[in-house]
């Protein structure tokens, strides 16, 4: 139960605190387009199975390729970029911390 906790804390509250804080003006707008970036989750449904819990999302889905993360992190640089990167790096950051969950 922790586990889901802090997986939809991080894809849902941290996004709207981020938000929030840093881009008071438009906080609705922002959160809900970090929210959005949960789409990069269509990736999944390349992959048989679709669902494997013991399965480590990080560089095995190609948009949560380590290459993939790297781009994320290059958007960052970019104004008009920096609310999706955001976005996709706490889900990248959320699924990591799933991938440490997993039993060794």
């Amino acid at each position: 139960m922790l586990q889901e906790l802090i997986h939809y804390g991080l894809h849902l509250l941290v996004p709207g605190l981020i938000a929030w804080v840093f881009f008071r003006n438009n906080w609705k707008t922002a959160w809900l387009i970090m929210l959005a970036t949960m789409l990069v989750d269509l990736d999944h449904l390349f992959a048989d199975p679709i669902f494997m819990a013991d399965r480590c999302s990080i560089n095995f889905h190609p948009l949560h390729s380590y290459i993939a993360i790297g781009i994320y992190v290059l958007m960052t640089l970019f104004k008009k970029l920096r609310i999706v990167a955001i976005g996709l790096i706490l889900h990248m950051i959320a699924d990591y911390i799933d991938c440490l969950w997993m039993p060794l």
